[in-house]
């Protein structure tokens, strides 16, 4: 499943390469050219008539960078994207190309003050334990710079759920690699981007070049289908189908294709759930204001526990989100 190759595979913002790789083997027999801009985008042309279309997801996930070492050989490090302080402590990650265990280390409870155990700890009171004895035996395995993301591993998840890293955007990836075996009339743009962990930074390059007519974004996207969490305040649920976007904190998104989907999901009898939730932002808000400007909507499939060491989806609301775009691109002359 191409979904267990890219979580368990490392692109953190920056470090994109090996997702880069895996993508382009998959779906260079489906579509006319593909393109490696300068920043490290998969542009995926499949020629068609009329409307120009970006189908967008993006490659990177949050992670980590190595900025120094401590004297006792741990290493310092800061986040690569939106990643609550409260989510590493204890956590093992991999670091750089050679998947250099580590741990990363924090103050044992009982060792805190009554201060430290009523706040949380910030990245700077963490260190990564790769159990060296010295900054000189650490510096010969882990460059600064290199890279760490959490080790977890894909896997089935109780029925129809999996669970993984990195499915912001893995899966948005999938879904896109599925749809450019597609055929469609009009001109469609796959579009892989870099760095949206970071500020949508390989969007604004990639639509630019492009110049679409239509951006549709697909994401994996925030679930918060909990216990101790009301309904109303529940931006998506898992297993009711894919998520579509009205607006969020980057984009508001076109009222005319937000009632297209839906007529087209109506009408082929899919299901489907309105995001309640405006927070976060995704490479819509990149599309959406370069050049001449772009109408985009967002697409999403609700994932339980995003932006932290692991992530949980339902296969059902993957493969409705896989038909819903599908369908929706087919009206598109």
């Amino acid at each position: 499943m191409l979904l267990e190759t890219l979580s368990n595979a490392s692109g953190v913002s920056g470090y994109e390469g090996d997702i880069r790789s895996i993508i382009k083997e998959v779906i260079e027999k489906y579509v006319d050219d593909i393109i490696i801009d300068k920043m490290g985008n998969v542009i995926a042309h499949k020629k068609g008539n009329g409307t120009k279309v970006i189908i967008d997801a993006h490659m990177d996930e949050v992670g980590f960078i190595i900025t120094g070492y401590n004297e006792d050989g741990t290493l310092r490090f800061y986040p690569l994207g939106k990643i609550n302080s409260k989510v590493p402590p204890a956590k093992v990650v991999f670091i750089g190309e050679n998947k250099i265990t580590g741990v990363i280390g924090i103050k044992p409870i009982h060792l805190q003050s009554k201060e430290e155990k009523g706040r949380s700890m910030s990245y700077s009171e963490y260190c990564i334990d790769i159990g060296s004895n010295s900054k000189d035996e650490t510096k010969e395995v882990v460059r600064l710079g290199d890279y760490a993301v959490f080790d977890t591993k894909f896997g089935d998840f109780g029925r129809g759920l999996v669970k993984g890293k990195a499915f912001d955007d893995r899966i948005g990836c999938c879904i896109l690699a599925e749809i450019l075996k597609e055929d469609f009339q009009c001109d469609i743009y796959g579009v892989f981007n870099v760095q949206e962990e970071v500020g949508e930074r390989g969007a604004y390059i990639s639509s630019f070049t492009v110049k679409p007519d239509i951006g549709i974004v697909l994401e994996g996207t925030v679930c918060a289908d909990m216990p101790n969490i009301p309904k109303y305040k529940r931006g998506t649920e898992i297993g009711n189908g894919p998520a579509i976007s009205i607006m969020d904190e980057s984009s508001l998104f076109s009222s005319q294709i937000f009632a297209d989907i839906i007529k087209v999901a109506n009408e082929k009898s899919i299901p489907y759930q309105l995001r309640r939730s405006v927070t976060g932002g995704n490479d819509g808000g990149a599309i959406h204001m370069s050049g001449e400007g772009a109408k985009v909507a967002t697409i999403s499939v609700p994932c339980r526990y995003i932006h932290s060491s692991v992530s949980v989806a339902s296969l059902e609301d993957y493969q409705n989100t896989c038909k819903l775009v599908i369908e929706y691109i087919r009206t598109l002359g």
